[in-house]
């Protein structure tokens, strides 16, 4: 039978994107349509290699080329990605920007940074990493690189900063810069520029996402990174005490605010439960259960999920080899099933803040 182009977009009209809630065609994302005889191939252009829902997609695809024109049609779909963005991050190359927050110290929010940055960059994202934690660095330590120091150019006149690469991810860090063995006594103003210097005097190339690792609180810096580069949103970071979801709701009233207004990507509970080795099925909710859920409720925003208190996360971050990397599959697979989330939240919201146009660049 012969098939016409025409034929295969009606088909495939008929696929909603889950989440967004328009067909693919609409969408613009279906391209490359290739016809030979009772061959038939076609692209389906994701707008995130990181998308939870491929092989749904796919297999929409495949039944409705069948229903619509034929069964006896050899279908090859190609899924592949395109990451998408709003608007101008105000970063040459950079397409979206993730800020991780907390309101409170010691909740785990640098673990988190590391692995959803690591996590999005295991699905094929070209991923980059922020430590803007300039009183306290992570980064150094949690990626085995104490005493790394990036290369640096002069370009007209312009200082270039090298990122330094490691497990597929381009990171930057106050902490290349400064003796670790000493403190960083800055004030506010010295802060500002070293922060922004992390952005602006980086070649981070092409990046789908820049995770921007904040400080615990609400001070110069968070101020500084939100009003001087346009935020795509920011992931929320807790524990389930009352204590931490306190400053968490003061973090998130910080990012709301008129003046910042940073979109809330969802919220992230952090040592949630403890899980035996020797009772792998077992959860002990031993600092309370639900509060990560009902503040993200509270707030409007998707609860992430839930991520267990349990020795390997730390002692793979303090052995230079975030958790996520590791044969851990159980919160490695938690990790990477946030960041996917992660993700598809950018998705929905860089769709909606474009009216839906033009969802895949033609």
């Amino acid at each position: 039978m012969q098939i016409t182009k025409e034929q295969v977009l009606q088909a495939l009209s008929h696929v909603e994107e889950p989440d967004l809630k328009k067909d693919l065609v609409t969408l613009n994302m279906i391209q490359d349509v290739h016809i030979d005889g009772n061959k038939l191939a076609f692209s389906v252009v994701l707008t995130t290699p990181a998308c939870p829902l491929k092989g749904l997609i796919e297999n929409a695809c495949r039944n409705a080329i069948s229903h619509f024109i034929s069964s006896e049609i050899e279908v090859t779909v190609n899924m592949t990605s395109q990451v998408t963005t709003q608007k101008n991050t105000g970063v040459p190359g950079v397409k979206n920007i993730i800020a991780v927050a907390s309101g409170k110290g010691g909740v785990g929010k640098s673990t988190v940074a590391a692995n959803l940055a690591l996590g999005l960059a295991a699905t094929g994202a070209q991923v980059g990493l922020i430590d803007a934690d300039i009183y306290g660095p992570s980064v150094p330590i949690m990626f085995g690189l104490e005493g790394a120091r990036p290369n640096a150019t002069q370009e007209n006149g312009k200082t270039r900063i090298e990122p330094i690469e490691k497990y597929g991810i381009k990171l930057l860090s106050i902490g290349f810069f400064t003796d670790p063995n000493q403190p960083v006594p800055w004030r506010g103003p010295m802060v500002s520029t070293a922060v922004k210097q992390l952005f602006n005097d980086a070649d981070w190339g092409e990046l789908d996402y820049l995770v921007v690792d904040l400080p615990p609180g609400t001070g110069d810096i968070h101020i500084t990174v939100t009003q001087s580069f346009p935020i795509t949103g920011a992931v929320i970071v807790t524990t389930p005490q009352n204590v931490a979801l306190a400053d968490a709701k003061k973090g998130v009233g910080m990012l709301m605010m008129e003046s910042i207004n940073v979109p809330i990507l969802g919220v992230i509970e952090n040592m949630s439960y403890f899980t035996p080795a020797e009772l792998p099925e077992n959860k002990y909710y031993i600092f309370g259960q639900g509060g990560g859920a009902k503040l993200a409720e509270l707030i409007g925003a998707p609860f992430l999920g839930e991520l267990p208190l349990v020795k390997s996360v730390s002692e793979s971050g303090d052995a230079g080899k975030p958790v996520v990397l590791t044969e851990d599959g159980v919160t490695s697979a938690v990790f990477k099933d946030i960041a996917e989330r992660v993700a598809q939240q950018i998705s929905i919201n860089n769709a909606k803040a474009t009216g839906y146009a033009d969802v895949i660049n033609r």
